[in-house]
């Protein structure tokens, strides 16, 4: 058989220093334990700071590294397994809900959410959770709810903060859910995010986009920023299946 045209296309240099760079994060390393700077890096590779550069990157998306501010390049820990959801349907705050009310104030929507949740220019209520694991940031969320889906909200709760956030997740749960779909896409941490998750602005994150519905229409819409260094997300009440680095190694 004739040989594809990818199969002639040769591998790109930073994708070969990744795979040595790897190896060494393996024999060389621990955990926590700060890299050489980009300089000495890439005279001991024998390759330009830009190339140096890429394989860095990719081996931050794979999980294998961590910038962190102040600091510099460490090696990152193993990814944390975090539920991201179950084959229940549940509304947020329900449960046992792992995620804690940081704020909620009422603010005019992004567009897009505007026109999932059919509110035109009118504000809606903005809840902000974050999530912990072994005591570090880990995500950070933005629920966006309609004012109608939760129209026994009075004056008389707390007007903002935590507090407020609680009492716009408990008249949600009056509601009966009628089902949920979820996304999950690639992106770039954006400035107040990146700050929350202890991350440099641009870091790679998974973000997580849930629509809640009810009555016929999105009662509610999650949009959920993951650390991509170090989380492992995990659908179902089972979730049972791990991947490993090592390839001799079996997923269980």
């Amino acid at each position: 058989m004739g040989t594809t045209q990818l199969e002639k296309v040769p591998e790109p240099k930073y994708w070969h220093l990744k795979t040595v760079l790897s190896e060494a994060l393996d024999s060389e390393f621990t955990v926590g334990e700060i890299l050489p700077n980009e300089r000495d890096l890439a005279a001991r590779y024998g390759v330009a700071r830009a190339t140096l550069r890429q394989a860095l990157e990719q081996l931050e998306l794979e999980g294998r590294l961590q910038r962190r501010r102040g600091v510099g390049t460490t090696v990152a820990p193993p990814r944390v397994g975090v539920a991201v959801g179950t084959e229940r349907h549940v509304w947020p705050g329900a449960g046992d809900d792992a995620w804690q009310p940081v704020d909620c104030a009422g603010a005019t929507p992004p567009a897009v959410v505007a026109t999932a949740l059919e509110s035109g220019s009118a504000e809606v209520h903005t809840v902000r959770r974050s999530r912990m694991s072994h005591g570090r940031p880990v995500a950070t969320e933005l629920l966006y709810v309609a004012a109608s889906s939760v129209p026994d909200l009075t004056a008389i709760d707390a007007p903002s903060g935590p507090a407020r956030a609680r009492a716009v997740l408990r008249e949600l749960q009056r509601l009966e859910l009628e089902g949920q779909d979820r996304a999950v896409e690639l992106g770039s941490a954006r400035a107040d995010d990146a700050k929350e998750l202890d991350r440099l602005p641009g870091s790679p994150v998974l973000v997580v986009t849930t629509r809640f519905y009810a009555a016929g229409r999105t009662a509610a819409l999650s949009v959920a920023t993951y650390r991509a260094d170090t989380c492992r997300l995990t659908f179902g009440d089972s979730p049972d299946v791990e991947i490993h680095h090592d390839p001799e190694q079996c997923a269980s």
